[in-house]
């Protein structure tokens, strides 16, 4: 209930989730080329800057770790490694 009460403040703002989310990444997924999988991070500089602002906006359980998990699974950034048929197929949608 908190992180949904905390949506609907974005939108009586003027703002959606959607467009603070991608701001994180100025409106670009980060394609990272890494080549192995121990060179993934578990957070990064905008994945901390993400936790820290949704917890200024209300939002929970948005640690650091969580918000890079996160924009890993909705395409916020690429972390496949090069070797993956799925980095160059994430690439080609950009």
């Amino acid at each position: 209930m908190t992180n949904a009460r905390a949506v609907l403040q974005l939108r009586e703002g003027g703002s959606s989730l959607d467009e603070l989310l991608w701001s994180f990444v100025e409106g670009e997924p980060i394609m990272h080329r890494y080549r192995r999988l121990g060179q993934i991070p578990a957070e990064t500089e905008e994945s901390r800057a993400m936790s820290k602002e949704l917890k200024r906006r209300g939002f929970g359980f948005v640690g650091p770790t969580v918000c890079y998990a996160f924009m890993q699974a909705t395409g916020l950034v690429n972390d496949h490694v090069v070797q993956c048929f799925r980095w160059a197929q994430v690439q080609g949608i950009r």
